[in-house]
């Protein structure tokens, strides 16, 4: 019973850190990513949408260091973080450059960095699917495979 509770408490936490109605919701996750010779390096950034704790939305583009270290290794880790509850999921991540995907995920604050909108050819999106989680909520951890 504790295990559900707590996978639903970190869904919960991630949904509120995930950009809400095209708005950019003020909070960062980490996503981390084998570089280019095999190490863990890490970047801080919003996710865009969640689906629980099973898969996460990114967008970026493509001259980013997260779209390089995506395209050499699939291997992936996501974390949400406060001194209150650390949520580490781990899987895989995937590259997608699809209109239809890039036009769900978009928000203010992309056309920025992609001036030429949801078409910008530099834009696309990861998606995170989690394989198994490490939950530290509400001073409770669990562990398990997704």
């Amino acid at each position: 019973m504790v295990k559900e509770q707590l996978i639903k408490k970190a869904e919960a936490i991630i949904a509120s850190q995930t950009v809400k109605n095209g708005k950019f919701a003020g909070e960062f996750c980490s996503l981390v990513l084998l570089d280019h010779e095999g190490y863990p390096t890490a970047s801080v950034l919003t996710a865009a949408k969640s689906d629980g704790i099973k898969h996460i939305w990114f967008c970026t583009g493509t001259g980013s260091n997260k779209y390089m270290r995506a395209k050499s290794s699939s291997k992936a880790s996501v974390h949400f973080g406060t001194g209150e509850h650390s949520i580490t999921l781990v899987g895989d991540i995937e590259i997608l450059t699809d209109d239809a995907t890039k036009s769900k995920l978009w928000y203010d604050g992309l056309i920025e960095h992609f001036p030429q909108g949801i078409t910008d050819p530099n834009y696309i999106v990861l998606k995170f699917t989690a394989k198994r989680y490490m939950l530290f909520v509400g001073w409770e951890e669990v562990a398990g495979d997704i």
